[in-house]
C-alpha cells in the first residue's frame, strides 16, 4: 500500500475521534481537538492527491479510497453541526440534503461511465467547491465552540454570518459543478 492510500486510510481513522471530540461534553476543549483534527484531516486530502500525482502513485485503490473518505469525512461534519443545531434547522437538513444529493447524483454519473470504458475527470469547479466546503464546516464546528464557551455576542454573531456566506458559496458551487459535470459529460448517458 503505497503513501497516498494510507494517507486516505488516516483520514478515515480521524473520522471517529472528531466526532467523539466534537459531541463529548466532559471537556471544554474537546470542540476545539475536532476543530483541530478536521483540519489535519483536510490537510491528508491535499496531501494525498498532490503525492500520487507528483510520484506516479495514483492506483485505482486510491482513487476510490480518496473519493470516499472525502465524503464520509464532510458528511461527518455536516451531520455534527446539524444535528447540534449550529447550523439551525429546517437550514441544516437543505444544506444536507443538497450536498448529499449532489454526491449520490455524480457517483452514479461515475459508475454509468465506468460500465462505458469512460473516465470522468475531475474538475476545478468541484476541487473549489471541496474546499470551500471544508472551510465551511470547519467554521461551524467551531462556531459550536463558541456558542459552548459563551464568547462574546458581537464577535459569535459576525462570525456566524461569515459562516453562513461560507456555506452559502459553497452551496450554489456545489449545486453549479453538478449542472456543469452533468453537461460536460452527458454523453454518458446516451
Amino acid at each position: 500500500m503505497n503513501l497516498p492510500n494510507k494517507l486516505s486510510i488516516l483520514r478515515i481513522c480521524f473520522i471517529p475521534f472528531i466526532m467523539f471530540f466534537y459531541i463529548q461534553n466532559f471537556w471544554q476543549w474537546g470542540k476545539i481537538v475536532a476543530v483541530v483534527l478536521f483540519v489535519l484531516a483536510i490537510i491528508t486530502d491535499a496531501l494525498d492527491g498532490y503525492i500520487a500525482r507528483k510520484y506516479n502513485l495514483v492506483t485505482d485503490l486510491g482513487k476510490l479510497l480518496d473519493a470516499n473518505a472525502d465524503k464520509i469525512l464532510i458528511l461527518a461534519a455536516l451531520l455534527l453541526v446539524v444535528v447540534d443545531n449550529t447550523i439551525i434547522a429546517p437550514y441544516g437538513v437543505i444544506i444536507a440534503t443538497i450536498i448529499i444529493g449532489r454526491d449520490m447524483i455524480i457517483s452514479a454519473f461515475r459508475q454509468i461511465a465506468a460500465t462505458k470504458n469512460f473516465v470522468m475527470a475531475a474538475d476545478k469547479l468541484g476541487k473549489i467547491k471541496a474546499i470551500l466546503t471544508d472551510i465551511s464546516m470547519a467554521m461551524f464546528m467551531l462556531l459550536s465552540y463558541f456558542y459552548q464557551i459563551e464568547l462574546n455576542a458581537n464577535f459569535t454573531n459576525v462570525f456566524a454570518i461569515c459562516s453562513y456566506v461560507m456555506i452559502g458559496i459553497s452551496i450554489v458551487l456545489t449545486i453549479w459543478s453538478m449542472l456543469n459535470y452533468m453537461i460536460k459529460n452527458r454523453r454518458v448517458l446516451k
